[in-house]
């Protein structure tokens, strides 16, 4: 016989820990996390930009801190997960009348599993569209790779994939690199978008190309790839209305290494599989108010149900799916009969995704208007959270005389502060020997002077500490003499 858990999550990233949270606050203990890494916290672990957390704990976290979080809550909640395994499929089937979710996953430690839920949530997240979608011609070299594959290379493996670099598309991800690529002392030649305006949020252009002089063209795309074993350069263009290149508008750009960042996707191999109703638009399942799919008692959450702009919003409607699973489970019966029911596919999380679409960069920022009193207004975007709130900021004699436009309190301190002395939250990542990871990710435990982000990444070039290491031990003091310390954001054990 086999074991029937009340729930089985499917991933255990930012959305699969905060539903089984949800699930073990509304009652429900017999859980099962299923994680196809080595550890939890998902694609956070890689991620150790700041940005993160604003919402959900009110603090601006990296992501493997947010994710930390969430890690100690599920293990102090004595919440039970399975690392290393891969779910191989779902099967609704009856018994005694009820729909049960059959679930098969496969792991080294374990074999092949067939397990039993009565519920089941779906949290696999999202991944990168592969270049072969973009059917780019000119062969297949080394040195092309997703932002996320050469964002894993740093900040994980502590590889370098490249020295001169090229990036096509300007998605976060893909911003993000831009900067990261840059400190660890790569050459970010350009950064090109085939649409007329950044796929990214506005505080990401700032930060992360405004901050290095990294160019951003709109409207232009690669169109030839060079070099037969190793890139060589790249072929880029100037498209059209129709996103068609212009002829007489190549150019040759050298580089060794062609970063792409051209969107994502839901992973949905799996809810393809069960045969689950899928939405065209959003290229997730189609889910009800409840966030149940067309399968009673299978939910989704997260990006592998929409890809969203940021992890706190993914764990609150990972809540909101723990709570209605829940519910779904309290109420356990069913025939067994009503395995596919038809979906309103307008639902409100639909509406949700075109409305974010319709209104993304709306704003055309950096405008500096001259007064004939002398003084000079400043407008900006804000960059301390994505709401991004476009801030103008005017300065007469060396003095901040307004600030409007501004929503929080935060927002009018870093508007005073970027037109007289700006300042940066530095990230990076630190050698470790004897540990857990060869690298770990390191923050300044404050914002340091803008001109000093370089010192602080350089400090760290030929340093290597011994393990362990715990989150939030102090790696240099007084970083670049700053009076600030660099302090690790994840942790290594021995």
């Amino acid at each position: 016989m086999h074991k029937l858990y009340d729930a089985i999550i499917v991933g255990g990233g930012p959305a699969g820990l905060a539903a089984a949270l949800a699930l073990k606050e509304n009652g429900i203990t017999s859980i099962l996390i299923l994680e196809r890494d080595k550890e939890l916290g998902g694609i956070l672990n890689q991620c150790i930009h700041n940005g993160f957390g604003l919402h959900t704990f009110n603090e601006e976290l990296t992501g493997p801190e947010y994710a930390m979080r969430y890690i100690k809550m599920t293990v102090d909640a004595s919440i039970p997960y399975q690392l290393n395994t891969m779910v191989m499929n779902i099967e609704p089937m009856e018994e005694n009348g009820n729909v049960i979710k059959l679930v098969t996953a496969m792991s080294s430690e374990f074999g092949m599993q067939i397990l039993k839920a009565k519920a089941v949530i779906l949290a696999m997240g999202c991944r990168e569209k592969p270049r072969g979608a973009l059917n780019i011609p000119g062969y297949r070299p080394a040195g092309i790779y997703s932002a996320g594959t050469a964002q894993k290379f740093v900040n994980i493996d502590g590889y370098m994939p490249g020295r001169e670099v090229v990036i096509l598309g300007s998605g976060d991800i893909g911003l993000i690199m831009a900067r990261r690529m840059t400190l660890e002392g790569a050459k970010v030649k350009l950064v090109a978008e085939i649409m007329p305006y950044s796929g990214g949020l506005k505080r990401n252009i700032v930060q992360c190309l405004d901050d290095f002089h990294i160019p951003l063209l709109l409207s232009h795309t690669v169109i030839r790839i060079l070099g037969e074993k190793r890139v060589e350069g790249v072929v880029i263009a100037e498209v059209d209305e129709n996103l068609k290149p212009i002829p007489g508008t190549e150019e040759e750009v050298k580089c060794d290494t062609l970063l792409l960042s051209v969107g994502l996707i839901p992973e949905n191999e799996l809810s393809r599989n069960m045969g689950l109703d899928m939405s065209p638009a959003t290229r997730g399942a189609i889910v009800s108010d409840d966030l149940e799919t067309s399968c009673p008692g299978v939910f989704a959450c997260g990006n592998v149900l929409h890809v969203h702009d940021l992890v706190d919003n993914v764990s609150k409607e990972a809540v909101q799916a723990g709570k209605n699973a829940a519910a779904y489970i309290a109420g356990f019966s069913g025939s067994g009969t009503d395995l596919h029911r038809e979906l309103d596919p307008e639902t409100a999380l639909m509406k949700k995704f075109a409305a974010r679409n319709a209104t993304k960069n709306g704003v055309n920022p950096n405008d500096v208007t001259t007064s004939p009193d002398g003084s000079v207004t400043y407008t900006l975007p804000c960059i301390n959270c994505p709401a991004g709130c476009i801030v103008n900021v005017t300065v007469k004699d060396g003095e901040v005389t307004s600030v409007t436009g501004n929503t929080c309190e935060r927002g009018e301190t870093y508007a005073r502060n970027e037109v007289t002395a700006p300042v940066r939250i530095v990230t990076s990542n630190v050698k470790v020997s004897g540990g857990s990871k060869p690298v770990i990710s390191v923050k300044t435990a404050e914002p340091v002077p803008k001109d000093k982000i370089f010192a602080c990444v350089n400090a760290l070039k030929d340093l290597c500490i011994e393990a362990p290491v715990a989150t939030g031990d102090v790696v240099v003091a007084n970083v670049a003499g700053t009076g600030i310390d660099l302090i690790a954001t994840a942790e290594a054990t021995v």
